[in-house]
């Protein structure tokens, strides 16, 4: 049933994310977001993560999709101001490279992948904030400041001009 399922919400991670990126209104972009991180989230409690799912689903799908849709609300770009798309070679060069590079990944995925066992405590939440303060403390740091810009270009994007 495990692998079904995550077939299934799979899937639905995958699909949402092309519709997040294909979608020519935000908030449409921005609801299909929130499904693909509930999806997320879905796979992380099949593979025992459960702390992993309810991070994903508090801060990224309960926060940071709600100041996206906060941002969006905020420009209120009406419909007839939105940028017409026009089908060019670059859609089709950017659908290859995309291809490439996610090809790329996996075969450098596969190459250095160590396989092993979990240990017992790799999933609690010692063991995450331990990594995350440790191996991974520049992702986060720069993931911080990446959130920080965003913020700072959705204020100075929104002010009203006097």
């Amino acid at each position: 049933m495990e692998p079904i399922l995550f077939i299934v919400f799979g899937a639905i991670a995958v699909g949402g994310a092309i519709m997040v990126v294909t979608r020519r209104h935000p908030m449409s972009s921005a609801l299909f977001l929130i499904l693909t991180l509930f999806a997320v989230a879905a796979l992380f409690v099949l593979r025992q993560a459960h702390f992993l799912a309810a991070i994903q689903v508090i801060v990224y799908a309960g926060a940071v999709v709600v100041l996206f849709i906060f941002v969006i609300m905020l420009i209120n770009v009406p419909e007839n101001k939105l940028p017409l798309e026009r089908l060019t070679g670059f859609r089709f060069l950017g659908i290859m490279v995309a291809g490439l590079f996610i090809l790329e990944a996996a075969l450098v995925a596969r190459r250095f992948a160590t396989p092993g066992t979990p240990t017992a405590d790799s999933g609690s939440v010692e063991a995450v904030g331990r990594a995350l303060f440790t191996d991974y403390l520049l992702a986060f740091e720069v993931t911080s400041v990446l959130l920080l810009a965003a913020v700072i270009g959705a204020i100075a994007l929104a002010k009203k001009r006097i």
